[in-house]
């Protein structure tokens, strides 16, 4: 028996303990009843169902109700504007240290154009965060250079909003713009900031598999995700803290003026 099948089974036995033996006995009310119902379940072992299953669970109901009123047995859906149980939104549960991301970063051969394109894109990964398709629909304009910031165009919720890249990543983003864009531009090329070998857009289903490539190494291989949100903030309030700056090779230094950290 599928996850269908065994839930819509739940419900209706539930239903009928509770002698609701018709469609139309079932109002909005009854269903938020159910809810609480798997709410306060308990397996074998005691352990309450998470709210993912519970939205698993009520799924399928909502299907059941919304084929009725297609069958026209029920003249409207209790179930439309139920409110469905909020999955839990976990962090990663391994997180790598700056110092294992430097190392992943530092994977990408800077002496060959490509790799210095491809250092360029994991350090505007691990400094603002955005996502794959977000990466790959920057456009020339998009970088302030003035304010060391990025403009995301129609990123999640089709809202633009711009976020900080700091020092060290614009300064990768500026010797990728004049080592090597020029040579990889062509006319359709346009205004994207990050171009593929043959100067055309990068794809973002492509650019998931080039960063893989260079974590997919233990053991980063399988603490690494591609888009890297949660080391995002790491690296925004590291170049707060330590007030750094990229010398002419991209090596991290630090200001003359920066105190160390035994200071005080």
């Amino acid at each position: 028996m599928d996850n269908t099948e065994s839930s819509v089974e739940l419900f209706l036995r539930w239903c009928d303990e509770r002698e609701l033996a018709r469609p139309e006995d079932v109002t909005r009310p009854v269903l938020e009843r159910y809810q609480r119902f798997l709410f306060h379940f308990r397996k074998e072992n005691g352990r309450p169902l998470s709210f993912r299953t519970q939205s698993v669970r009520m799924v399928p109901v909502r299907g059941l109700f919304r084929w009725l009123v297609r069958q026209n047995v029920i003249l409207s859906n209790p179930a439309s504007d139920l409110e469905m149980p909020r999955r839990e939104q976990r962090l990663p549960r391994h997180v790598l240290s700056v110092a294992e991301v430097e190392c992943v970063l530092a994977t990408a051969d800077v002496t060959r154009p490509i790799g210095l394109r491809d250092r360029a894109m994991l350090e505007v990964l691990y400094a603002t965060g955005v996502r794959r398709s977000e990466l790959a629909s920057l456009r020339l304009d998009d970088v302030d250079v003035e304010r060391m910031t990025v403009m995301v165009r129609q990123g999640k919720g089709k809202k633009d909003r711009v976020v900080p890249l700091g020092e060290r990543a614009l300064a990768w983003v500026l010797k990728y713009l004049d080592r090597v864009r020029p040579g990889l531009e062509t006319p359709e090329s346009g205004v994207v900031l990050f171009v593929g070998v043959f100067g055309e857009a990068l794809d973002p289903g492509w650019l998931t598999e080039r960063v893989r490539g260079y974590v997919n190494v233990p053991p980063f291989c399988t603490w690494f995700e591609p888009r890297v949100n949660g080391l995002a903030s790491e690296m925004v309030s590291a170049i707060r803290e330590l007030s750094i700056t990229v010398d002419d090779e991209g090596n991290l230094i630090s200001r003359p003026d920066s105190k160390s950290a035994g200071a005080g």
